[in-house]
């Protein structure tokens, strides 16, 4: 019997988010390294869901609140091998593609400050993520004052010249 379920990730507002699956207990250490090589001073929390053994939620960071919030969340889902990783002063563009070259990095389901939702399946055997919702609804189409508006965004926060 599959039993789903929909798990809202509690955080702060300003705080990004990257919810991803691997398959090795070394995935902690090596977001870490990945991370604060990446960016210099940045201020996260990490944790990993150990899936055979100890079957573990493994965590590590630079800031405790967010390292907690990760914990707390990693433990909700209880997915077996998904990481959960909480950002504060950095975005997930910045490490991203850092993130997806570890070589035990198997998929990216979301990199988001949007409220997230993680659809779990749950069976006698563990849970599984089957997916998210990142985010609200489309209200329409882009409209060329909404594609002005955008232009002129990412030039004001230092993305486009």
């Amino acid at each position: 019997m599959v039993n789903m379920k929909s798990i809202k990730i509690k955080k702060p507002d300003e705080i990004n988010l990257i919810l991803g699956q691997s398959h090795f207990i070394k995935t902690v250490e090596d977001l870490y390294e990945i991370l604060v090589n990446t960016v210099p001073g940045i201020k996260f929390g990490l944790a990993f869901v150990e899936s055979s053994g100890a079957c573990k939620v493994r965590s590590e960071g630079t800031d405790e609140e967010l390292k907690k919030l990760a914990e707390d969340s990693a433990l909700e889902i209880g997915a077996g091998h998904s990481f959960l990783i909480f950002l504060r002063g950095a975005y997930p563009i910045n490490v991203l593609n850092a993130i997806k070259a570890v070589p035990e990095v198997c998929a990216i389901y979301c990199a988001t400050a949007n409220p997230v939702e993680v659809i779990v399946a749950e069976t006698d055997f563990g849970n599984g993520i089957l997916g998210v919702i990142d985010g609200a609804k489309p209200k329409g189409i882009e409209s060329s004052e909404d594609k002005l508006w955008r232009h002129e965004f990412l030039r004001k926060i230092g993305y486009k010249l």
